[in-house]
């Protein structure tokens, strides 16, 4: 009802005649008097030179309501002065609708006003439907949050004329009433909530339920009304909080807080069932913060603490500057009241968010965001970090470099709305690939953003490379979701050459438009969606398509078998000396000495005091030369050599087998041994395998690649070596190639007999 009466007021007051010239007009004498408590050294002369221009602008308009037009421009700058807005911003939202429906001109504003609320203005300035049709709207929100990403108070004076809008909705079309809803829904709102103006955003959610939901609002509000008809128990749960925090020492106000009609909707549903306690909620404001821990651990001394209903968003700020303490309580009788506790400043910052940073082009502007107790402040914080000014957060950053890739307003709309739908928000810390792209640090993403998100966020059009991640330490597919805190690093494929390009499925994990735009631009390119995408996938994944040269062309088709059944190569040697060639293709030369391969002596491995007896290597551990053996005893006279460390010496120590003592003898070099490489699946993967072990001067004896599993691709390699010494720097050669992340020794797995 204040706000009635205060409308009221100022369209009688716009309807009064001139005023002397060196004094206010009536019609902003409430505005001047809410103003100068927020800011008592405030200059009026700007609001009263634009209240002039304004109300002579729009004489002879009138509203739908039938009430002057002035009067909407009055509205919106009483309620940006109610939250605590500045004089240019006040001064910007009495002359928000002129150069959109008057004759007044955008130099004229910047003559007058000078450059900040001229780009005010004109950010807040509709584009026309005339020169853009059906883009219109889309389009002028694309102007206006680009317009916000340089200063913030553009959406201040956006939210505050929807709102007004909003409240006066009622003389439209029921048709209109539910397309202006659902546009304030899906994205005024939730713009709202992410620059932290809640005063703003709880009433827009509650006339927009109104609109869009008219039985449930209804039926939400009778439920409110019964309640006030009972007596309130949180009235006397806060006298008890009260007494509780005098007799620690702690000064303190404790205030009943209201729950909002879509709180309390939304709580009914959570919750089935409301009790009396659950319209409301204690608010507990300090002067410090050191206070608001002391008030904590009061009130879980003196009352039962619901543990999980426990939140620190002061150590933890929510990514809208939000800070406070969240816990629940019950007294002896069972009654639970949730309760916030804030400091003064806090509690400013919770209700009108950026508003209440002021002007971001100021010299020194408050500082309303450090803690109390210190710290660093989000203005001075580390680039790499949630932001480097409070008033441009990192969720508008991201948004203004994706939107600039969706040139179609249509694209961008529908972008946009899944964007803000996204309602929480993670910070994850990913440290650049192979030092690619910006430094390592706090990168935040909506929640249920996966690697592939973070790829995009961090690395922009060089994520097509991008072949594998790590969080936390372990290796995970690139679809992972990530959770707040978690450490990424990428993994990305060779710099040179045309990137191998995101895969198809890419699109059903991400969540953010910029990763989307990006993935379906590459995708959409010409040539890229010729050949079927699952077989594509699967040749990229496993690196076994033979097209390119470098996988070995000479190779038949036939040497390798299908992927889902393993590939194996038949008897492939390459040089001896190929560490002398270096040239890019050595690998493939290399293959070209299948047809005359170097053959080379081995260590044999012989048992003592048995001259003469047969020894063969066994296949489950593939000894070599220096490895601590042993052997057992098989049919036909024969010996069998383990590596000691294999799993099947110790079963048949154990089940009695006889073992013997073996030992290498020194004779010409050469071994045989079986690796595997663990790898992201990429194109050419194969190649440079082979290649990078013909350069150490091994020869394939055959090899078998397993099909991928989430992007992850393993190799198995039996390889005939010239020195068993030379092993060590194989196995280094190959964890080199990009994308392989380990190399082990081969150990076959074998059934207890």
């Amino acid at each position: 009802m204040s706000a009635v009466r205060s409308l009221r007021k100022l369209s009688r007051a716009a309807l009064l005649g001139a005023t002397p010239r060196d004094s206010l007009p009536d019609a902003i004498e409430h505005v001047a008097k809410v103003h100068r408590a927020h800011h008592p050294r405030a200059d009026l002369r700007p609001l009263r030179r634009a209240y002039m221009l304004a109300e002579s602008s729009h004489r002879g308009q009138m509203r739908k309501s039938g009430e002057p037009y002035i009067t909407h421009p009055l509205a919106v700058t009483l309620l940006l002065a109610q939250l605590g807005a500045e004089t240019t911003t006040l001064t910007a939202s009495l002359l928000h609708d002129t150069v959109e429906d008057t004759a007044v001109t955008l130099e004229q504003v910047r003559q007058e006003f000078g450059d900040q609320v001229c780009y005010l203005v004109d950010g807040v300035t509709k584009l026309e439907k005339v020169d853009h049709g059906s883009a219109a709207e889309p389009e002028t929100f694309r102007k206006m949050l680009v317009a916000t990403g340089n200063d913030v108070r553009v959406m201040s004076i956006k939210l505050a004329d929807r709102l007004h809008n909003m409240r006066t909705l009622g003389v439209m079309r029921r048709e209109k009433q539910v397309r202006i809803a659902q546009v304030t829904r899906d994205v005024l709102i939730p713009l709202a909530e992410r620059l932290g103006i809640q005063a703003l955003k709880s009433e827009l959610e509650d006339l927009v339920f109104a609109v869009l939901h008219p039985e449930e609002h209804a039926a939400t509000r009778e439920l409110i009304q019964e309640r006030h008809g009972r007596p309130d128990p949180l009235t006397a749960f806060a006298s008890r909080v009260r007494r509780t925090l005098r007799e620690a020492g702690i000064a303190a106000q404790v205030l009943i807080r209201p729950r909002h009609t879509v709180s309390v909707h939304r709580l009914r549903l959570k919750r089935g069932q409301l009790g009396d306690c659950d319209f409301a909620r204690l608010l507990v404001l300090v002067e410090e913060d050191a206070d608001c821990y002391a008030v904590l651990g009061e009130l879980h001394t003196c009352f039962a603490p619901l543990v999980s209903e426990f939140k620190d968003f002061i150590a933890a700020p929510k990514f809208n500057l939000y800070q406070s303490l969240h816990t629940a309580i019950a007294d002896e009788n069972g009654e639970v009241a949730e309760v916030l506790v804030r400091t003064r400043r806090m509690h400013r910052v919770a209700e009108t968010g950026v508003i209440a940073l002021g002007d971001p082009h100021a010299a020194e502007a408050p500082d309303l965001t450090e803690p109390d107790g210190g710290g660093a402040s989000p203005s001075t914080a580390d680039g790499a970090g949630e932001r480097t000014d409070p008033t441009r957060p990192g969720w508008l950053s991201r948004l203004l470099e994706w939107q600039s890739h969706a040139s179609d307003p249509n694209t961008f709309w529908q972008e946009l709305r899944d964007e803000l739908a996204q309602d929480l928000e993670i910070t994850v810390y990913c440290a650049a690939p192979g030092g690619e792209g910006p430094a390592g640090g706090a990168l935040p993403l909506p929640a249920g953003a996966t690697c592939v998100d973070a790829a995009y966020a961090r690395l922009g059009e060089a994520a097509h490379r991008c072949i594998g991640a790590r969080v936390n330490g372990r290796l995970v597919a690139l679809t992972t979701v990530l959770r707040d805190g978690d450490a990424l690093q990428l993994f990305l494929e060779p710099g040179h050459g045309s990137p191998s390009g995101p895969a198809p499925e890419w699109l059903e994990h991400v969540r953010t438009p910029a990763a989307r735009l990006a993935i379906r631009e590459w995708l959409a390119a010409p040539g890229r969606g010729e050949s079927d995408p699952h077989e594509n996938a699967a040749a990229d994944r496993d690196g076994t398509r033979r097209e390119h040269p470098a996988a070995g062309s000479e190779t038949p088709q036939g040497e390798l078998r299908s992927p889902h059944r393993g590939a194996r190569h038949p008897e492939y040697r390459p040089a001896r000396h190929a560490t002398q060639d270096a040239r890019p293709n050595g690998a493939r030369r290399a293959a070209t000495h299948r047809e005359q391969p170097v053959e080379y002596g081995e260590n044999i491995p012989v048992v003592p005091g048995h001259p003469g007896t047969p020894v063969r290597l066994a296949r489950c551990c593939t000894p070599v030369p220096t490895d601590a053996v042993t052997g057992f005893p098989v049919r036909g006279g024969a010996v069998t050599v383990h590596r000691e460390s294999c799993r099947s010496v110790a079963r048949m120590a154990s089940a009695g087998r006889l073992t013997l003592p073996v030992r290498w003898e020194q004779g010409d070099a050469g071994c045989r041994v079986t690796l595997r490489a663990e790898a992201f699946g990429r194109p050419h993967l194969l190649a440079d395998l082979t290649e990078a072990i013909a350069a150490e001067g091994a020869a394939v004896v055959s090899a078998d690649v397993e099909p991928p599993r989430e992007q992850r691709v393993r190799h198995t390699y039996t390889l005939q070596l010239p020195d068993a010494a030379g092993l060590p720097a194989l196995m280094r050669a190959m964890r080199q190639v990009p994308g392989v992340y380990d190399v082990t020794r081969s150990v076959r797995r074998t059934a207890a007999n």
